[in-house]
């Protein structure tokens, strides 16, 4: 009874998480460049720890960044992850700021194992977000003195999205290999309009690109014991650069009606990715992690042309503590979590490469009598700089992962 409840709770959630991971989740303008802001996949566990996953392997949590961390999973464990967010940012030039506020519901993702070693995993994650509004007026004066006000607006929305599933295998007890397959699916829409005067009439472009996209990422992990307290992993991700098999149109409003649509699926792709993570934990206490990723953006085409984006690398460092895994107590088996990172963006404004900074903190609760942990993630981050547009964040992440014991028979 108790396994068809978290059954019609897997089902549900992922019902809902079609609709909800669709909506925007962020109201910045730097998602008006590219496909949007691009969502790193981490778990709650992961973002309090700044983002470190790719050497992570755990019997606790859902480690979607490296499929080779799946065959980790305890040979009777079914786990099921619901993750959830809040974004409040302010944005800030030399002259004025603006403050919003977003939540969404955004990710799902289960894991069990198929025997002992194999795991499985499967889920719906966002890849993409945007969303963003600006209004801007502006003067022109001719030679003759002449006035002439127009005013200028912007606007996105909508973003991509991906089911994945995955799998891996234990090799000679000190090796794990895996793979993840991703499909790909959704849109971006950019609109911009031109008002001149207090004339009603405004000309509006609306461009659009739909995306459908089959990819694979492969995992390695390579992990041992050593004097019994010592767990070291390194663990490597790679992806080959992908067709994004996109359709591009535009369609223009005003004094001309013009609808361009552009069916060719060769002038959009998705960059190969390289990273390698670091994890060593000590007497199952304390864990500390490292990881650097790189994804090659300027090799990859966008409207066509390669060089339109930026290469974008990513550095994390993070920790976790535990005062007694084993304890009785409450307060032994609480997790902290701290951590920071630094990114680039995949693209420039004004040939200007913003930078990401973001510290992290976290705290993971387990519940009374089981092994089911809920999460909760903190991050303060800081985009840009005011000379050109600066963002200033602070995202919650609360998740949930239900691990439950399934594949066992209960004796009479």
């Amino acid at each position: 009874m108790y396994k068809n409840k978290i059954f019609l709770l897997v089902l549900t959630s992922i019902i809902l998480a079609q609709f909800a991971i669709g909506q925007n989740n962020t109201n910045s303008p730097y998602t008006r460049f590219g496909y949007g802001d691009i969502s790193d996949n981490n778990s709650g566990e992961q973002r309090a720890m700044g983002g470190v996953a790719i050497g992570s392997r755990s019997h606790y949590n859902i480690n979607t960044i490296n499929p080779a961390s799946y065959s980790s999973v305890d040979s009777m464990t079914f786990m099921f992850d619901l993750g959830t967010s809040v974004l409040a940012s302010r944005f800030s030039n030399e002259t004025q700021s603006n403050t919003t506020l977003n939540a969404n519901l955004e990710y799902v993702t289960l894991q069990f194992p198929l025997s002992k070693g194999v795991g499985f995993s499967a889920g719906l994650l966002p890849y993409s977000f945007s969303g963003y509004k600006s209004f801007s007026t502006h003067t022109i004066i001719s030679q003759e003195n002449d006035t002439l006000n127009y005013s200028k607006s912007y606007a996105g929305q909508g973003g991509f999205s991906q089911v994945y599933t995955g799998i891996s295998a234990n090799l000679f007890n000190h090796i794990s290999l895996g793979v993840n397959a991703y499909y790909m699916y959704g849109n971006v829409f950019n609109t911009r309009s031109l008002r001149i005067g207090s004339s009603s009439d405004s000309t509006i472009q609306i461009n659009s690109i739909r995306a459908n996209n089959f990819r694979f990422r492969y995992g390695a992990q390579f992990y041992n014991t050593f004097a019994k307290k010592h767990d070291v992993t390194l663990g490597l991700i790679y992806e080959q650069k992908a067709k994004l098999n996109g359709i591009f149109s535009q369609t223009t409003y005003g004094v001309i009606t013009e609808v361009t649509a552009n069916p060719d699926s060769t002038g959009f792709e998705l960059p190969s990715i390289f990273g390698i993570g670091l994890n060593y934990t000590f007497d199952k206490k304390l864990s500390i992690g490292f990881d650097y990723s790189t994804q090659g953006w300027k090799d990859a085409k966008f409207f066509g042309n390669t060089d339109s984006l930026e290469n974008r690398s990513k550095i994390a460092v993070g920790l976790e503590y535990q005062p007694k895994p084993l304890g009785r107590k409450f307060s032994d088996r609480i997790r902290y979590r701290a951590g920071f990172n630094m990114s680039d963006s995949y693209f420039n404004v004004n040939g200007v490469n913003p930078q990401n900074f973001g510290i992290t903190f976290g705290l993971g609760l387990p519940l009374r009598n089981s092994n089911t942990v809920l999460n909760a993630s903190f991050e303060y981050g800081k985009i840009g700089s005011t000379s050109l547009l600066r963002e200033d964040y602070f995202k919650f992440t609360f998740n949930a992962v239900f691990n439950e014991h399934w594949f066992f028979k209960r004796k009479l």
